[in-house]
């Protein structure tokens, strides 16, 4: 079994620099090229997809090789070499004491299922000090409830999707590199995940009941967000104050997060028809911060200044992106912004 990690998706696009993660996404705009240094195919745009609480082998473990018994039938490209992935013996013989199934698309119950235990110390001991082979009685969920049900039984934590299901995904890696020997650097919840994207750490938060020894290990709600159960900040500076520094624009977008009370309460119908909550607080890192957070999630004074500093103060709501300034941006039709001032946006599919 390979490690929960966060994976990341790298794609040069005509857009700029951007990470996006479960329904959130901040974008940010290079500068000019320094004299002397102009490249021959100078990146203008990077956009990085950020999914969270996910194994690579959940995903890509059998990565080229779909089984197409069912599903979106896939065929990769001649000469697609492997991935570190679940090889003959993890799938017949794995040390988990489980072999991982195959999800069939054809199957509601395997494409609604129980989210699994990605709590911090439940991860660690998971790994079992670089065995990993604790997973089964560390991380499953094999039982829940859902909405109208989530399909749980033993062994699930072990199973994986392949190129019938997550199409495109396996699309894009068609066309993109991946770290498919990569391992995460954090364990355990969103949180946790989403300030090391942005600050490169989770230590510093206070008071001492939101981590332990300064450390974030939970899903600790920030504290300056209206919306907000619990009370949370984090010290330091995040690439939002490196880039505010620097003289780039950049934005922090994010599912439901329009002007309070109304985000804190709104809902939406998920893959399942179930209503679930639009925006959860400690999915936005930036709110932990004193330098970069929007307590009552002030919109931007106008579309043509998203990516600029305002009352948002760079976080906006998801459906920012569509702009039509935004958009063009991105598929590199023009910028009607400030010239090496442009914004761009990554869309996020909700995965919960």
């Amino acid at each position: 079994m390979r490690p929960f990690i966060r994976g990341t998706l790298a794609l040069a696009a005509s857009g700029t620099l951007a990470l996006a993660g479960t329904a959130t996404a901040v974008a940010a705009s290079a500068g000019p090229h320094a004299a002397g240094r102009a490249t021959t195919t100078p990146i203008k745009h990077l956009v990085v997809i950020f999914q969270e609480n996910i194994s690579f082998d959940h995903y890509f473990g059998t990565y080229p090789q779909a089984a197409n018994t069912d599903g979106q039938p896939f065929r990769a490209k001649p000469g697609t070499p492997s991935v570190n992935g679940l090889t003959g013996t993890l799938l017949t013989a794995n040390p988990n004491g489980t072999n991982p199934r195959r999800y069939s698309p054809a199957n509601v119950n395997d494409v609604l299922t129980c989210d699994q235990d990605h709590n911090y110390s439940d991860e660690q001991q998971a790994f079992d000090g670089g065995k990993m082979d604790k997973f089964v009685e560390n991380t499953e969920t094999d039982k829940c409830t859902g909405q109208p049900v989530l399909f749980g039984e033993p062994g699930l934590v072990m199973d994986y999707y392949d190129g019938n299901t997550v199409t495109a995904l396996w699309n894009y890696a068609q066309h993109y590199a991946m770290s498919d020997a990569h391992f995460g650097s954090t364990f355990g919840p969103s949180t946790i995940g989403a300030l090391n994207v942005i600050a490169g750490t989770t230590h510093g938060v206070s008071p001492a009941g939101a981590g332990v020894q300064g450390t974030m290990v939970l899903n600790s709600q920030p504290s300056a967000d209206t919306c907000s159960a619990g009370g949370a900040t984090m010290a330091g500076k995040n690439i939002g104050d490196v880039m505010n520094t620097a003289g780039v624009t950049w934005g922090w977008f994010a599912g439901g997060f329009r002007p309070v009370p109304a985000s804190c309460t709104a809902t939406h119908k998920n893959a399942a028809g179930a209503n679930v909550q639009d925006y959860l607080p400690h999915h936005m890192p930036f709110q932990y911060y004193a330098s970069t957070m929007n307590p009552n999630h002030a919109a931007p004074q106008s579309v043509a200044n998203i990516g600029q500093t305002d009352a948002a103060n760079h976080q906006y709501d998801l459906t920012d992106f569509d702009a039509p300034n935004i958009r063009d941006c991105v598929e590199g039709t023009g910028c009607p912004v400030e010239r090496n001032a442009e914004i761009a946006g990554a869309r996020s599919a909700l995965c919960r």
